[in-house]
């Protein structure tokens, strides 16, 4: 088997003590006969629903290192759709499965961001106390420490961010930015950050649906630093109440327009969008989908002669209708991405995409999402964990879950 295959399965750890703001080393590792590493996993052997299939696995980690490897422990790691999907079988992507960790039969460990401390390290590149970020999809961040090879880990300057900054930084955050600086209009080039959009849209308007998710509020506040004005589709709240404070939320963040689903399929909404657009002297030249079905129609409707629009999820599983006439007519471009796939094509783009958006969080120009921590220490039941996971099936959350590691 690959050198990098046995190293991916030998780790998994412990969590760290609990301080998100200001990061401690002083945590207890829990240890084993002979020095090992005792760790553990959530993993899975076959896809279904996360209450079903997830399980808690424990293993050691052996004090030998391999050449130019590193050992780590988990510091925060977020549930994610896509990690969710991976479970179900459902996603693009299937993680590796091994018995190399001791499961009863192959297994995976899901999880595809978050942040790791560097304990121990064979390669020059790392020392212990550094910050690591996987640089490979697939990596498997649902676990308290890992080992694996140097080059699946990018490091990253950990000065003036929390574990939670860190840790989800990489998925909802550089997919805003990916779609915005490659495809939104050329009003980001005046921002002179990141790298020059490659294609230019139609208008510096920008439209989206799931305007309250962590892609949406990233694109929010990228467009506001980059000179594009954004309009937003949210879904109703239980109340008028959660509602309003919601739209007040995503204004306070840079949203020049937020307009519910009903507001946004309604008859009227014809007229609401010529008056945002003054008459249609201003145009949207992108948008953007993560939902499906006739709120992709919607958004496509909404669009100006020549623009984009880009799916990059599909919450409603419905399938995405395109009127004919607009491809014919009005030219619209229509366009899925990927982030895995842009990632192993553009390695240096996105390392420089990670410490720009970081840069940002540093100098206060750019939020965290909201999160519902779920905290994992080592006598964290099993079910818990996978409690939190299927929960993340749940609409209306008050964050995006995430696993914070503590004593372990």
């Amino acid at each position: 088997m690959a050198s990098s295959q046995r190293l991916l399965a030998a780790g998994l750890g412990r969590p760290i003590a609990r301080a998100l703001r200001v990061p401690s080393l002083a945590v207890r590792r829990k240890s084993g006969p002979y020095g090992y590493t005792q760790a553990k996993a959530l993993v899975f052997s076959k896809p279904g629903e996360p209450a079903d299939v997830l399980s808690l696995h424990s293993h050691s980690i052996s004090p030998s290192l391999p050449s130019s490897s590193v050992l780590v422990r988990s510091l925060a790691a977020p549930i994610n759709p896509a990690d969710i999907n991976t479970v179900q079988g459902t996603y693009g992507a299937k993680p590796p499965f091994t018995s190399l960790i001791g499961t009863p039969e192959p297994s995976a460990t899901p999880g595809n961001e978050g942040v790791f401390e560097v304990l121990s390290s064979s390669s020059p590149d790392f020392a212990k106390g550094d910050w690591v970020i996987p640089a490979i999809s697939q990596f498997g961040t649902w676990r308290t420490h890992a080992v694996a090879e140097a080059s699946k880990f990018i490091k990253v300057d950990k000065q003036g961010l929390s574990p939670l900054q860190v840790a989800t930084v990489s998925v909802n955050p550089c997919t805003a930015y990916r779609i915005l600086r490659h495809y939104g209009p050329n009003a980001g080039v005046k921002a002179g950050l990141g790298m020059r959009p490659l294609e230019v849209g139609s208008g510096e308007w920008f439209i989206q649906n799931g305007a309250n998710s962590g892609v949406g509020r990233a694109a929010i506040q990228f467009g506001r630093l980059w000179g594009l004005r954004s309009i937003n589709v949210v879904r109703e709240r239980e109340t008028e109440e959660a509602t309003l404070a919601l739209r007040r939320e995503l204004e306070s963040l840079g949203a020049d327009v937020v307009v519910t689903e009903s507001q946004f399929m309604s008859r009227e909404w014809r007229d609401r969008l010529a008056e945002i657009t003054r008459g249609g002297r201003e145009q949207v030249g992108l948008g953007l989908n993560c939902v499906g079905g006739k709120s992709a129609t919607a958004v496509a409707r909404s669009l100006g002669e020549g623009a984009t629009m880009v799916t990059y999820g599909g919450m409603a599983k419905q399938p995405v209708a395109l009127p004919v006439g607009l491809l014919i007519f009005k030219d619209i471009r229509f366009l899925g991405f990927w982030l895995s796939k842009w990632n192993e094509k553009d390695v240096k783009g996105r390392k420089h995409m990670i410490n720009d958006i970081l840069s940002l969080i540093r100098a206060g120009k750019f939020q965290d999402v909201p999160v519902d921590e779920v905290k994992w220490d080592w006598d964290t039941e099993e079910s818990t964990l996978r409690d939190a996971v299927q929960g993340g099936l749940q609409g209306f959350r008050k964050g995006k879950g995430v696993f914070v590691f503590g004593e372990t």
